[in-house]
């Protein structure tokens, strides 16, 4: 029996699965001294306020923290201003943080599972997190300069992020969020995401190649279609959180050997009040036997091992087990 690093290495390249990677049973997620910066640890029904000065509140009932953007609480109102009004966070961290990562590293068998960097808010969701999304779209149209200049910023933050990454985690697998749309399109063109977006990710995402990093999975739990020949040619090995508007099984036969695609299974549709075991089972079992074997893992479409409603996740892990056993 392959170990679970294994199978999903066989299943993304196309090779010899002996089930389906069941969601994240192959990644242990490390979480580094910044996603506490972005994030602050909190759980539902808290607020933090991050080092972009960027309020995060988690409600109740929500698939996890969103950034409040109220009118008082928008960091950047004027993006011809970023370089006056835009704090990047410090990245200068005590040893005694990365030394708690290398802990936690040092519990994890290699062997079984992937040691995967958590990389959030990505590039285009910090221009929303920063100035709201009206404001940001408004943006890309009204201000494309002063966007590219705030964009380039990101970018090498992100990049100084990259290297005190690679040095101190040496991860396996980096696993990145940035949503690139809503359930039915993607909030920029494929010309406009080509322009604005993907040379950040070009470097961002060959960087971490350059280090050794064998899989870079993203993050955008969304439609995104169009975005995959991009994605393709940044480096990304593996697209979760495709909803099934996505038409994933077409993905799969245009696609698949070149990348590999995690989800199929809509949190808009399982994870839900009132969800039963009937519902996740039908689910599960419609996106395995349309998805196939091969480039795809069964997961839930949100972007970490958890869900909005208790029991759901779990639910779903116990149903991939069981088409695991019927298709295998």
């Amino acid at each position: 029996m392959l170990t679970k690093r294994q199978n999903m290495l066989e299943a993304i390249k196309g090779g010899k699965p002996d089930r389906f990677v069941n969601q994240y049973e192959a990644i242990a997620f490390i979480l580094d001294p910044h996603i506490k910066q972005s994030f602050g640890w909190i759980k539902p029904g808290e607020e933090f306020v991050n080092d972009w000065g960027v309020t995060i509140r988690f409600q109740e009932g929500t698939p996890g923290p969103f950034p409040v953007h109220d009118d008082e609480y928008i960091v950047l109102k004027d993006v011809t201003k970023w370089k006056e009004t835009v704090t990047f966070p410090n990245l200068e961290f005590p040893k005694e943080a990365w030394d708690v990562c290398r802990e936690d590293i040092a519990k994890v068998d290699r062997n079984d599972k992937f040691i995967s960097a958590l990389v959030a808010p990505g590039v285009f969701d910090q221009l929303h997190y920063l100035m709201g999304m009206n404001a940001a779209m408004i943006s890309f149209y009204e201000e494309p300069e002063a966007l590219k200049e705030l964009i380039e910023a990101i970018t090498l933050w992100e990049l100084e992020l990259a290297k005190l990454i690679c040095d101190n985690l040496e991860p396996d697998m980096i696993f990145h969020h940035d949503d690139w749309g809503s359930q039915h399109s993607t909030f920029l063109s494929p010309e406009m995401f080509n322009e604005f977006i993907f040379p950040s990710y070009k470097r961002i995402y060959g960087y971490y190649k350059s280090r050794g990093v064998e899989l870079v999975v993203h993050h955008s739990d969304s439609y995104a279609a169009t975005l995959v020949p991009y994605m393709i040619d940044a480096g990304i090995d593996v697209f979760q959180g495709c909803i099934d508007t996505n038409d994933v099984p077409a993905l799969i036969k245009e696609y698949g050997g070149r990348i590999s695609f995690m989800g199929a299974i809509n949190n808009g549709i399982v994870d839900v009040p009132g969800w039963n075991e009937q519902l996740i089972a039908r689910e599960v079992e419609k996106a395995c036997r349309e998805c196939g074997k091969l480039y795809f893992i069964p997961c839930c479409t949100v972007g970490g091992p958890a869900s909005s409603y208790p029991g759901v996740y779990e639910a779903v892990t116990s149903e991939i087990d069981k088409i695991s056993k019927i298709m295998f």
